[in-house]
């Protein structure tokens, strides 16, 4: 039987599947839109898509390295539950060394790399529908360093904070410094020079009114302000922080200490920026027994 475009439209609205999925599934039942149907939830196709307008905002984030290159990736699920479970953190394993071994540069291109369980795309399927959460790959950066540079990372709470820093000379032990500051005090930049004009501006006028306005005259209230700004920079710029591992000298000083120079510096926390869920864990328990 033809497969036509209005019944892979109609399978699609019911299922929330993909268009191809119901192209697929429709050409194996011979057109029989309810066997369809069966047949994508049989390969947990179906499952998964009804999941789609779920929050998935826990997870991990992990960090893959071979010779030259490195990939740092963030794997989201509903709950934290899940994410210690041994079949999501090995899903993540899968995902993170198949990248490592491929050509993919970018989320869309990795979705697509193969592994032993099909695609990244079906092998996240599949595992949403055994799993019961909906599982998403959110973001990834693949890095490639030159042979004069080395990889440092860390893993903070078993990958709820982790960070990927290429530094030039120096050795791997000082990129695993400088990833562990980038963990624990969370800068917005690396340099100074990467922050926006805008943003260093409003955070002057912003210092300048409030010298003002402790009614110090305009010469002594920019000298606050410049004295403000640097301890504004200390905050915001990695290579301007207290180096943790000793306060009297910064990150970059650290560095160059150690006759290196900061190429790269990648930070994810797991789910930041994106809606959390305001279940308590009873409700998360609950909602997998009923299979929700």
């Amino acid at each position: 039987m033809e497969v036509t475009a209005t019944m892979v439209k109609e399978l699609r609205e019911v299922t929330g599947a993909g268009m191809m999925d119901c192209k697929k599934a429709l050409a194996e039942c011979n057109g029989d839109m309810t066997a369809s149907i069966e047949w994508l939830r049989e390969k947990g196709i179906a499952k998964s898509a009804k999941k789609e307008a779920r929050i998935a905002a826990e997870g991990l984030a992990s960090i893959y390295i071979k010779d030259n290159k490195a990939v740092i990736l963030e794997v989201n699920s509903e709950t934290d539950f899940v994410s210690k479970n041994e079949e999501f953190t090995g899903m993540i394993d899968t995902i993170g060394s198949s990248i490592l071994n491929s050509d993919a540069k970018d989320l869309d291109s990795a979705l697509k790399v193969k592994t032993t369980d099909g695609t990244i795309e079906e092998l996240i399927i599949a595992k949403t529908a055994k799993i019961g959460e909906k599982l998403s790959l959110r973001r990834l950066e693949v890095v490639v360093k030159n042979d004069d540079e080395v990889f440092g990372s860390y893993l903070h709470m078993g990958g709820k904070i982790v960070s990927l820093v290429v530094i030039k000379g120096a050795n791997e032990s000082v990129a695993k410094d400088v990833a562990m500051q980038a963990v624990a005090m969370h800068p917005s930049y690396v340099f100074v020079s990467d922050i926006p004009k805008e943003v260093i501006a409003s955070e002057r006028k912003v210092q300048k009114e409030l010298a003002m306005s402790e009614g110090k005259p305009a010469d002594i209230a920019e000298k606050m302000v410049e004295g403000r700004m640097k301890k504004f920079y200390k905050d915001v710029c990695l290579a301007e922080q207290p180096f943790i591992k000793d306060g009297d000298i910064s990150v970059l000083d650290y560095v160059k200490k150690n006759n290196g120079e900061i190429k790269k510096v990648i930070r994810y926390e797991v789910g930041e920026g994106l809606e959390k869920r305001s279940e308590n864990f009873a409700e998360e328990v609950m909602n997998q027994v009923k299979g929700n």
